[in-house]
């Protein structure tokens, strides 16, 4: 099919919107640290299921050690390293810079990816990254009075991701990361003060953005030609491991106890578990799989575009014309990249 991996990325980033919305209600509830774990228990058992019925085999009992080593290490740096960096970037530094400063993935990512695997990009492809990451830039970058209700966060992943996020004023959060200001109960509370901790949160959002380009990057190296969906059951079975460690390291399991007795928590957990890890992640892989890393991550990093319609009908967000002119942007250097 032409254009599949493409195709794979853009639904990567579609995927993140539903996550976005549905790890918001689940986050604000028992907060985003407890939901990170169980969302990942929850892909474990989808994958599992999906692959029994594909491939006949419920685990990736096939893959090569090389698979198992570089999409393990991807799986730690993505969903664990990368994860945790960027939710104690949204205490430290706030929403909007944060989100912000991921906007750094795809061109990371393309770095990463021509050192790693020595993708070398086109000028076309390149034009189009430029295009698409300006314009997510300027659609998070502008500032417009905060309407009534929670602190908005941006949307992410990715090994997030999802990792992407929303224009400043939107209330739909993250599906991954607690309040941008104030941290919900899961959520490791921030020590510093805004002013003293903005190095601090500058550096935490470059470890998220190196954390998503790097587990990206590695996934390919390590998943060449073997199957995706497979691949994202040992990145998220890596990923849930370097969570366990850190919830037994922080003696937290009295909050996963709490989180899994609210039942309405659990439902939106369960949706964003099928959107994020289990369908969008699986897709990443496979836009990876057959498009240039850079150019699978730009396209993937447009989900604060694709998140404006949704912002818009189920929270009345009013789109700013910074929000507009970004879009607009976006969506050319995605024309670009389909080319």
């Amino acid at each position: 099919m032409e254009h599949a991996g493409e195709l794979a990325a853009l639904g990567t980033a579609a995927c993140w919107v539903a996550t976005a919305l549905s790890f918001e209600a689940a986050g604000r509830r028992v907060g985003s640290l407890t939901v990170n774990l169980v969302r990942l228990v929850l892909a474990i058992g989808l994958l599992a299921a999906a692959n029994a019925l594909r491939r006949g085999l419920p685990l990736p009992t096939d893959a090569t050690a090389h698979a198992w080593l570089w999409l393990s290490v991807s799986g730690l740096v993505g969903f664990t390293f990368g994860d945790l960096c960027l939710f104690r970037a949204f205490v430290v530094l706030g929403a909007r810079l944060s989100t912000l400063v991921m906007s750094l993935v795809p061109p990371l990512t393309a770095a990463i990816g021509w050192a790693v695997l020595g993708e070398v990009l086109a000028p076309r492809d390149l034009a189009g990254m430029a295009l698409t990451v300006a314009g997510i830039a300027w659609a998070v970058a502008e500032r417009r009075p905060p309407t009534a209700g929670p602190a908005p966060l941006p949307a992410g992943t990715g090994p997030v991701p999802a990792g992407a996020g929303l224009p400043a004023g939107s209330s739909a959060k993250t599906p991954d990361r607690g309040r941008a200001a104030t941290p919900t109960p899961g959520d490791v509370p921030s020590p510093a003060a805004p002013r003293t901790g903005r190095a601090a949160g500058i550096a935490l959002a470059v470890g998220g953005a190196l954390g998503q380009a790097g587990g990206l990057v590695l996934s390919k190296l390590g998943m060449g030609t073997y199957d995706p969906w497979a691949a994202t059951e040992i990145r998220v079975l890596a990923g849930t491991a370097g969570y366990l460690l850190l919830f037994a390291a922080l003696r937290r399991w009295g909050r996963v106890r709490s989180a899994l007795a609210d039942r309405r928590a659990m439902a939106f957990t369960s949706l964003g578990a099928f959107f994020g890890p289990f369908l969008g992640v699986s897709l990443s892989l496979v836009a990876v799989q057959l498009v240039p890393a850079g150019v699978a991550a730009s396209l993937m990093a447009t989900t604060p575009i694709l998140i404006l319609p949704a912002a818009a009908l189920l929270h009345g967000e009013r789109i700013g014309p910074g929000a507009a002119g970004g879009a607009v942007l976006a969506v050319a250097g995605v024309g670009l990249l389909l080319l």
